[in-house]
């Protein structure tokens, strides 16, 4: 009898505890969510379908975001703009309405605790932002536009101070003869079912907010600086890779001395203050001595990361010429409807590619941000050649820049590489019979003001890099089917097409198809039935080498060396 009432009590227990446990864990860590860095609040907090999607109030993307958001209680549907990007998604369909386009949704509209909430990758991305999830923080970092800040330790403040320029050769004036573009031999064509062997393998690596290097705990320590920076090109190295593309300029700052910018505060924890050594030129020595590439990767017209200019050394851009700056995105962007301020970014450049052994220029997609950008001003001021359209005007400034520091990078070292890596998606075949069969929120044409395909046909570049950053199953911008139209978009132009690929998705994007690093190693092999992909480059280290999700390393270093 005592035998059987016990049992029954342990019966009962254990079916009482998997719901006890599940609301603890559930309760043991929040979601948290930040933006550029900063923390994003919410009244009611963000949640997990179970079917995986994250779940935010539509407070947080009208706060948060800077979107606008109406709902309407009758039908149900929630309409978020921002720019000219325009979502609507109602309650119980499993579809939103993209600028008119369909396109399928894991979950759509719930009101909980009498709040409106939407799935908050979906949204982000449609509004042009990267989404990062940390699974074991249960932390979801946001960073605006394309090129991924991310996963990210906030940005430290920097306080005040003059820097003292360490001498180096006075800023160039950029060259005038125009190189002539290179014709490649004549290609055959792969034999079905062979392996096209891919000379670039590339990873970038992201100084920004301290991400791939330096750590924040290596802030004045140039030993520790240099010993992390050797540990990981021997990682990056022994996975097989061969050429980094390391950001030298993340915050119209640098990481190298300069007379006309001050030294990144990621050296040091302040902005202006000198490292007591010159980073860059011990980053080329460690990669050419371990036979790899060193490409300088600057972010062409981002000012900063976020609006202040308090903290800013009294020579950076924004406090030397704040008739250049407009605040756009919370960031502060130098305007490019300027002449003299396109020619300061060139300068920049140029100062690099004189005084150092750099193997290319490489330049991420900070060109116009998508969203409102003001500058009606400069569009009176500067149209010279009384251009009727802003779009088309904005365009023009864009090719203006990059065929002129094209001419000036190969008018002084014609050995030296100059290319792109813009958004994915040039236009969707919705705006353009020509565009690709895509249904992108944004577009590199028409919100980044990147008119990629005069570039390529012009012969201005020598690589376009697409930041393809999506899986070969996503519909409204399929890996494939951008691979695809990027080939013919370089078919027979000289211009060579490296693919940028997000293995900082692998592990912590919720979808099923980023749960392997198999995904990557997919897509390289979908790279191999075209001549025109001359290889790939990941983005970012550290998401590769240092936290490796699923074996990710182990899989690359095995199809590098097959």
């Amino acid at each position: 009898m005592n035998y059987r009432k016990w049992m029954l009590g342990l019966l009962v227990l254990l079916l009482c505890l998997p719901f006890g446990m599940t609301g603890v864990r559930a309760a043991a860590i929040p979601i948290t969510i930040e933006l550029d860095g900063e923390a994003l609040s919410s009244d009611v907090p963000p949640f997990i379908t179970a079917s995986g999607v994250t779940m935010v109030p539509v407070g947080v993307v009208s706060k948060g975001l800077g979107a606008a958001v109406e709902w309407n209680q009758s039908s149900k549907t929630a309409t978020i703009s921002k720019g000219d990007n325009v979502l609507k998604l109602t309650s119980g369909k499993k579809t939103a309405d993209v600028g008119g386009t369909s396109v399928a949704l894991d979950t759509s509209v719930q009101i909980v605790q009498g709040r409106v909430t939407v799935p908050l990758r979906f949204v982000s991305e449609q509004l042009g932002l990267q989404v990062v999830w940390d699974q074991a923080t249960k932390h979801i970092a946001l960073y605006s536009n394309a090129e991924i800040v991310g996963p990210s330790a906030p940005a430290v403040p920097a306080p005040t101070s003059v820097p003292t320029p360490t001498p180096v050769p006075t800023p160039n004036v950029p060259a005038t003869s125009v190189p002539t573009p290179t014709v490649p031999a004549p290609t055959v064509p792969p034999v079905p079912g062979a392996k096209v062997p891919k000379e670039m393998k590339g990873a970038w690596i992201s100084t920004v907010f301290n991400l791939d290097w330096p750590s924040t705990s290596s802030a004045g320590n140039e030993a520790k600086q240099k010993q992390e920076f050797n540990t990981l090109l021997d990682k990056l190295q022994r996975t097989g890779f061969n050429a980094v593309f390391v950001q030298v300029r993340p915050s119209g700052d640098s990481l190298y001395p300069s007379v006309l910018v001050p030294w990144s505060k990621i050296l040091t924890g302040t902005q202006g203050k000198n490292p007591g050594y010159d980073p860059l030129d011990y980053m080329i020595t460690a990669a050419h001595s371990r036979g790899m590439q060193f490409h300088a990767w600057f972010n062409p017209f981002r000012a900063t990361t976020d609006a202040s200019t308090a903290n800013l050394a009294s020579n950076h851009v924004a406090k030397a010429h704040p008739e250049w700056i407009v605040k756009a995105d919370n960031k502060l962007y130098i305007n490019p409807g300027i002449p003299e301020a396109r020619q300061h970014i060139i300068d920049t450049v140029m100062e690099v590619v004189k005084g150092y052994d750099i193997d290319g220029v490489h330049l991420d997609d900070y060109f116009y941000p998508s969203g409102t950008f003001a500058d009606d001003e400069a569009f009176k001021t500067y149209n010279s050649k009384s251009i009727s359209s802003k779009g088309d005007w904005r365009r023009d400034n864009i090719n203006d820049f990059i065929s002129r520091l094209g001419q000036s990078i190969h008018g002084v070292k014609s050995d030296v590489s100059f290319g792109v890596s813009p958004f994915g998606v040039w236009r969707n075949k919705k705006a353009d019979s020509t565009g690709s069969d895509t249904t992108a929120g944004v577009s590199a044409y028409d919100d980044m003001y990147a008119d990629t395909r005069t570039w390529i046909r012009s012969g201005w570049i020598d690589y376009i890099a697409p930041q393809i950053y999506w899986s070969l199953s996503f519909n409204a911008a399929r890996y494939d089917k951008l691979v695809d139209w990027w080939v013919n978009e370089v078919k027979g132009t000289g211009v060579k097409l490296y693919i940028g690929q997000a293995t900082y998705k692998v592990g912590t994007d919720k979808s099923a198809e980023w749960q392997s690093g198999e995904q990557i190693i997919n897509q390289l092999k979908y790279n191999e039935k075209y001549n025109e992909v001359a290889g790939s480059i990941m983005f970012r280290a550290n998401d590769i080498v240092s936290r490796d999700p699923f074996g990710l390393a182990s899989l690359l270093t095995f199809y590098f060396k097959s």
